[in-house]
């Protein structure tokens, strides 16, 4: 059996695993991110690279990472929480570290290949995987493969434009509209709060709890979900829709996208558009960044 050091890079939190070649966990835990420093941040991969490497021989070591990531240089694009992992290659510094080859992926696409793998869309080829945070992102996957576009935004869903497109300074994006930060925004605004003060689960408690303005909010929040999920649909015609976050393991909230989804084909369209929850939740970005690992050695053992 092969073993594999694997990370998953937040804001606050590394998670990091020992896993086997099929997707297995051996051992996992976390350890905080480094706020400012690079030189901290690869101490600490090869610190606990080091401590499995005491009781395993490892094959590789897979990172799952925010931004706009080059798999092939190890460069970071974009702009994310951690400034410092934008201009030098992370794939080569960790590798220089510990000898060991690495591979590196943008985060979301981790998410949208472990589903690919041994998940939800284990069965299919071509595949969207919508995570809805803060903000919107996602993974466009066709024959199995990420696809990362020229610029390597493919898959940033969050971006789309969907109304007052003629405001300063891109109008009202699927995002800012469609996502959790959305979601408080709108119910602050409308309550008169502070939005900081709120988080997405508090929302659906006060509109369980009888406020019907904030249940508004919600439905409408539903509604300009379905919509940027109908038109993704009509753009890639994928085999398979699927949704994570937190927000996708609340009863009943796929159920709802998927009425809403119904609701507007107005029963004259074939096309079935239908949303279903990712299978894996915190462990995803794991799972998927070891898939990429192995793709990436299969390539190269093909070449």
């Amino acid at each position: 059996m092969n073993y594999y050091a694997v990370f998953d890079v937040g804001g606050s939190s590394i998670k990091y695993a020992l896993m086997d070649e099929v997707g297995l966990f051996i051992e996992k835990s976390s350890a905080p991110t480094p706020e400012t420093s690079l030189e901290l941040f690869v101490d600490t991969v090869e610190s606990i690279v080091k401590n499995f490497q005491k009781r395993y021989a490892l094959k590789g070591i897979a990172i799952s990472l925010p931004g706009a990531v080059n798999v092939e240089t190890g460069h970071i694009g974009g702009v994310t929480a951690l400034p410092y992992i934008h201009g030098p290659s992370i794939k080569e510094l960790v590798q220089e570290r510990t000898h060991i080859r690495v591979e590196i992926e943008n985060d979301a696409n981790c998410a949208g290949l472990a589903e690919g793998w041994i998940g939800a869309a284990k069965d299919v080829q071509d595949y969207i995987c919508i995570v809805i945070g803060t903000g919107i992102g996602g993974a466009l996957v066709l024959d199995k493969k990420i696809r990362h576009g020229k610029n390597r935004f493919a898959g940033e869903f969050g971006y789309m434009i969907m109304e007052d497109y003629f405001e300063e300074p891109m109008g009202k994006t699927w995002s800012t509209l469609a996502a959790i930060g959305g979601l408080i925004n709108q119910v602050a605004k409308r309550e008169g709060m502070d939005p900081n003060s709120l988080t997405g689960k508090n929302v659906y408690e006060m509109a369980e709890d009888g406020n019907k303005e904030i249940r508004d909010e919600i439905d409408k929040f539903v509604k300009r979900l379905a919509v940027g999920i109908y038109n993704l649909q009509y753009v890639i015609d994928p085999e398979k829709i699927l949704i994570g976050g937190a927000i996708s393991t609340r009863e009943g909230f796929i159920d709802q996208i998927n009425e809403t989804l119904n609701q507007m084909k107005h029963n004259k369209d074939s096309l079935t558009i239908q949303v279903e929850r990712c299978q894996f939740g915190n462990d995803s970005n794991l799972i998927g960044a070891l898939y990429h690992f192995l793709q990436r050695q299969s390539m190269n053992v093909k070449r």
